[in-house]
């Protein structure tokens, strides 16, 4: 059954809305540590924490939670999360992470709704680059809101507080249940290629955010002004959805395997460019940064379908990247100190190279994949 374009429209709404703290955690969690609220090394474990939750949440919600209540689901979990959202910049000390890992669990249940839709179409790549477009192109406007308006702490979670309850609206257009399934496509786990692949998103989004959650401490130490760092994190999201963008039209026409590889060396010549460069140079670094980012993730979708056709390892392709999205400044964060960030390139180099070796260990995509 083909899904209507207004049960699709609200999914992909409440989906949005669920992934927005990703983007904005540079200025959210910067301004915390900018206030003296959170320490520069407790930032990656901050992040670290509500991004796992995510990723437990969105893993987990396909085997606990019914998937024909996707209306009464999704409204519990935008208000709970806007609710939260509102209540962060209220708490102290350990309050704030307990309030984050709540967050991060109703935020996962949403990236669930989500991906339960894309896995089950018929194409899941382009479906995948149209959401990261959508996702960074809500996270971009709103990054831009908050830096310009509301840079405090309390201003930018009371404005992602308040998208967040907006986004009940939406909900009456939701369906009950996805029109397309992907069967029992999650009841098992994946074996060998699939697993392998898994792992390679796993890492790529390790290496991505570790880097990310630390862009403002990383200029600061490359000496750009603080006028222009307000600016880098909209303008590497702008950057972002143009590389979603591309990736939406292209996925299909250009080799998965090969698309991997170009980008794994390019974005090793971005980190050094990052660590040695001048602060010009690290601000256009950042910015193509920001667009190799999501310009590969549907071609990882092509090649982690193309390791296990059964799309087992598809369904659980939000889960590996949520939580290499966690462990990523988990990991880095050990490694950092107040006044030297520079380490987390090195970390990323790591996790990127291994990442790299695992999508394309994985094995070719068959004929058609990403088609």
């Amino acid at each position: 059954m083909t899904p209507r374009a207004g049960h699709v429209a609200a999914i992909l709404v409440v989906g949005v809305i669920g992934v927005l703290i990703a983007g904005l955690q540079p200025q959210l969690l910067g301004a915390l540590a900018l206030e003296g609220r959170l320490s520069v090394a407790a930032l990656g474990g901050l992040a670290t924490v509500e991004l796992l939750a995510m990723g437990i949440a969105a893993a987990a919600a396909s085997f606990v939670l019914p998937a024909n209540r996707l209306r009464t689901i999704a409204l519990c979990a935008l208000l709970a999360t806007g609710l939260l959202d509102l209540a962060t910049p209220l708490c102290g000390g350990g309050g704030i992470f307990v309030a984050r890992v709540a967050a991060g669990v109703g935020e996962g249940v949403l990236i669930w709704i989500a991906i339960g839709f894309i896995v089950g179409t018929a194409r899941p790549e382009r479906w995948s680059g149209l959401y990261l477009a959508l996702q960074t192109l809500a996270q971009c406007a709103l990054a831009s809101f908050i830096g310009l308006f509301a840079a405090s702490s309390g201003g930018g979670f009371a404005t992602l507080g308040a998208v967040t309850l907006a986004g009940v609206l939406a909900v009456r257009w939701m369906p009950d249940a996805h029109a397309a399934s992907a069967g029992d496509a999650g009841d098992t786990l994946p074996h060998g290629r699939g697993l392998l692949a898994l792992a390679g998103v796993l890492l790529y989004l390790a290496f991505i955010v570790a880097i990310w959650v630390y862009v403002e401490p990383l200029a600061r130490q490359r000496g750009v002004l603080a006028p222009i760092i307000r600016l880098i994190v909209p303008l590497s999201l702008a950057m972002q959805v143009i590389g979603a963008g591309a990736a939406t039209v292209l996925a299909g026409r250009l080799p998965p395997r090969v698309t991997i590889l170009c980008v794994g060396l390019l974005n090793l010549g971005l980190l050094a460019v990052m660590a040695e460069a001048p602060s010009g140079l690290f601000v256009v670094a950042i910015a193509m940064f920001g667009f190799l980012w999501l310009f590969a993730l549907p071609f990882q979708v092509s090649l982690v379908i193309a390791a296990d056709p059964t799309r087992r390892a598809a369904v659980l392709i939000g889960g590996a990247q949520l939580t290499g999205s966690s462990l990523g400044p988990l990991l880095a964060s050990a490694l950092v100190a107040d006044s030297n960030v520079a380490s987390v390139l090195l970390f990323g180099t790591i996790c990127l190279v291994a990442a790299v070796l695992a999508l394309l260990g994985a094995g070719s995509p068959r004929h058609g994949v990403g088609a």
